[in-house]
């Protein structure tokens, strides 16, 4: 129990980083990619603009003033990118008419494509119907003109390098960082989960110590009981003592076996022994049982099915999965318990219905100790919310796993899974 939840508190740590750490790098990296694609979109509408091409300054100048004035010294034009950049950007552009149909290349303003080249990006760029976009690391844009259509390609390839090296490298270091908070939560999850291993120590040694004191007192109450019975005769209370013995041997007995099954060091005796055949035996042993409680019981059992682990465990789990279903089944129902073998696992289901429908959250419980689904603990019923606890502590020492479902509203059905 302490192993898995110094597990459980490791990956809930180590989960709840890596959700951060995704978060802020995606959006870090996410920006870094806008702002790339943001920078290119400027310049090529500044280019869509100028027919492909960068405008001058003179041109500028004149644009933005009357006719009637001359452009003066100390006016710069406005701009939406700095002055190296007519210089620094690497472009092309490609004419089409409405058919597709090139009409003139120009890449005077790159040296990496010829015009072959240039034309199939823009053959890409008009089939994708698309107004932007890339190609390969070649941004895009569209625009009409009045002799036809024009793509214009910028290169980005500077900078979506820098976007994908930062990306790499930012999820390396994630990565190494992650490593060493793993390395780190190793080391200090001990020491954070030590007190509450400590208490679960006390726990289990004050249940294992108080039932073998227990033990003594029950023993020695049942021999009186049974000197006094045959001395005076039988009695309705020693009749009652002697019952609430029982009941009592059997609880220490339950809490005991609990404590022992979850201590580390506690070894299954693993032997290889037919499983079809105990099965049969204790699912017969339970007939008389069921039929006078008005239940029947239908049993399925494959042949042959043979299983290597504690049989004494094994057969105390199918005892209480069996007990369990007869105890809390309905008056004149049918109590179905099957055993199989698939693939690589033993398979046990048993399933019977309920007085009263199962809700989910009681499903999610009932695997609990002194957990009862009778919320009035009719003590007609017996048990003490403890079978179902003993059999998921047989089935985790096995490396198994089981679990409980209602597949109708009336029904509860437990399923085991054991590998073989």
């Amino acid at each position: 129990m302490i192993k898995n939840l110094r597990f459980k508190f490791i990956a809930a740590s180590m989960l709840s980083l890596a959700i951060v750490l995704l978060v802020i790098l995606s959006g870090i990296n996410l920006m870094g990619y806008r702002k790339t694609v943001f920078e290119a979109d400027t310049i090529l509408s500044v280019l869509a603009e100028n027919n492909g091409m960068f405008p001058s300054d003179d041109k500028t100048m004149r644009k933005d003033m009357p006719n009637s004035v001359p452009p003066k010294e100390n006016m710069r034009p406005k701009r939406v990118f700095s002055a190296e950049t007519p210089y620094e950007s690497r472009f092309f552009s490609v004419l089409m008419d409405e058919n597709g149909e090139i009409i003139n290349v120009d890449t005077g303003k790159i040296a990496a494509v010829n015009s072959e080249t240039a034309e199939s990006y823009a053959f890409k760029a008009w089939k994708s119907g698309k107004d932007s976009g890339f190609c390969d690391d070649y941004r895009f844009t569209v625009s009409e003109e009045e002799n036809g259509t024009r793509v214009i390609f910028l290169d980005c390839g500077r900078g979506l390098s820098n976007v994908r090296t930062m990306l790499f490298s930012s999820a390396a270091i994630s990565v190494l960082g992650l490593l060493a908070v793993l390395v780190l939560l190793i080391i200090f999850s001990g020491r954070i989960i030590k007190p509450v291993a400590e208490s679960y120590e006390k726990q289990k040694r004050f249940i294992t110590d108080a039932g073998h004191e227990i033990k003594t007192p029950v023993t020695i109450i049942g021999a009186d009981a049974d000197l006094a019975e045959m001395e005076f005769g039988e009695s309705e209370w020693l009749t009652d003592i002697k019952r609430q013995t029982k009941r009592l041997t059997d609880l220490t007995n339950d809490l005991i076996y609990l404590s022992r099954m979850d201590e580390e060091k506690h070894q299954l005796q693993l032997i290889d022994f037919p499983l079809s055949d105990i099965a049969e035996e204790i699912a017969q042993s339970f007939q008389s049982l069921a039929a006078a409680k008005k239940r029947k019981l239908d049993i399925k059992i494959s042949p042959m099915v043979s299983f290597t682990g504690d049989e004494k465990a094994i057969r105390q789990l199918l005892s209480v999965l069996l007990d369990n279903a007869v105890k809390y089944s309905a008056e004149e129902s049918t109590i179905f318990f099957e055993l199989k073998k698939e693939s690589h696992a033993v398979k046990i289901m048993v399933s019977n219905l309920t007085s009263q429908p199962m809700e989910k959250e009681q499903l999610s419980h009932l695997f609990d100790r002194f957990y009862r689904g009778d919320r009035s603990r009719n003590s007609a019923i017996g048990g003490y919310g403890l079978g179902l606890a003993i059999a998921h502590s047989i089935v985790c020492a096995h490396k198994g796993k089981i679990w409980a479902e209602s597949l109708k509203e009336n029904s509860l059905s437990i399923f085991v899974s054991l590998p073989v």
